[in-house]
């Protein structure tokens, strides 16, 4: 017989170490030409420390999909169950808190404070969350993402590269347990994309960190142990 939602959600995580859970997961909206449907009887199930593609054409509900599974957004219907606790159970500030402990992001266009600078974008989150040693922490990622010669430099200054590797430095920094990444490779060049990726799998692995990344990009989704297709708001 198989399981059922709520059978899986109280399993011993330690067992089956399920993150992600979600059931008959859907947004609607309604528009002038009436009730558009970008998400539809979404079921999925992602274990820890598993890195996940998600693919689909422009206007599948990738984005969509990622912002309900990270609390960014609420669904019309169904449920999700992040690390055993339910979103759609809770209220802005409750989904802001998981949100804090337990995820970072990274996406297409970096998101770097433009009056900070490399260090100080990374130290932030640290120091927001009451850090004490935010600084040693944010330098000793800035230096694993090679930007030792950039602590000072503000997001203006530093290549698109560079402003993805503080990206990617500030997104490890409070070691979450779920790492969303929005096409992270979008807006930079072939080789300098190519670096990105082997940078964030490589950090992903060290640190251990359950990865849902959206993308457009065939051989970044071939670097993930699984790929979700989503066509027309719909699992394919």
């Amino acid at each position: 017989m198989p399981l059922t939602f709520w059978t899986l959600c109280t399993l011993n995580q330690n067992v089956l170490q399920e993150i992600i859970i979600t059931e008959n997961l859907g947004k609607s909206v309604t528009t002038s030409d009436g009730i558009l449907h970008i998400l539809s009887s979404i079921d999925l199930i992602i274990k820890s420390a598993e890195s996940v593609a998600i693919i689909g054409e422009s206007g599948s509900g990738k984005s969509t999909l990622i912002s309900l599974l990270a609390g960014l957004d609420t669904p019309s219907t169904g449920r999700i169950v992040i690390n055993g606790h339910e979103l759609t159970a809770l209220d802005e500030d409750g989904r802001a808190l998981v949100r804090n402990q337990l995820i970072g992001f990274v996406f297409q266009s970096f998101q770097l404070l433009p009056s900070l600078t490399a260090l100080e974008n990374v130290m932030l989150p640290l120091e927001l969350a009451g850090e004490t040693h935010a600084k040693d922490i944010a330098e000793s990622l800035l230096n694993r993402v090679g930007l030792a010669q950039r602590f000072h430099h503000k997001p203006k200054t530093l290549s698109g590269g560079e402003q993805q590797r503080v990206a990617l430095a500030r997104a490890f920094a409070r070691e979450p347990a779920i790492l969303f990444a929005d096409e992270p490779t979008g807006n930079l060049d072939s080789k300098t994309g190519a670096h990105i990726i082997d940078l964030l799998f490589a950090l992903n692995q060290e640190h251990h960190t359950t990865l849902i990344l959206v993308t457009h990009d065939t051989v970044l989704a071939g670097h993930c142990q699984r790929t979700i297709k989503l066509n027309a708001g719909v699992l394919a």
